[in-house]
């Protein structure tokens, strides 16, 4: 990944037995709108405020008693490292992802990536070029 400043890092995880609510406290803590799902195999899943909504709220489940395993989203869609921010917006724009976990070359969680990060990043980068054109279009040179 080409701009590993723009991750969530260190990853909000809780594990597949944790309640609802706890994952609800600890995505209210960390200011998160997602955290990730794992034991000690690795990534089991993703549990977002659309999860808790739709599969949670919706339905009338009790968020005390209620598992995470019961109601997160697996399997997970994952970017690599390497990937590039271009490519990540694609895919979650393509799969309506707000959320999106990096993995590493050793196949661990480094970071998460959010769509909203991700294009307040390239509304910066598009303006940077726009600027830049500008600048030059309307520099006054010799000869101009």
């Amino acid at each position: 990944m080409s701009s590993a400043r723009i991750w969530a890092d260190p990853v909000s995880c809780v594990r597949p037995d944790s309640t609802v609510l706890e994952a609800i406290q600890m995505m209210d803590r960390e200011k998160v709108g997602a955290v990730v799902v794992m034991n000690d195999d690795g990534l089991k899943g993703i549990f977002s405020e659309r999860d808790v909504m739709l599969r949670v709220v919706l339905p009338l489940r009790n968020p005390e008693t209620t598992r995470i395993s019961d109601v997160m989203t697996s399997p997970v869609e994952t970017v690599p490292k390497n990937a590039t921010t271009d490519d990540a917006l694609k895919l979650m724009l393509e799969r309506h992802i707000r959320h999106l976990p990096v993995i590493g070359e050793s196949g661990r969680v480094e970071g998460m990536l959010s769509i909203r990060t991700l294009l307040n990043q390239k509304v910066e980068d598009l303006t940077l070029e726009l600027d830049t054109l500008e600048a030059y279009f309307t520099a006054d040179g010799a000869g101009g």
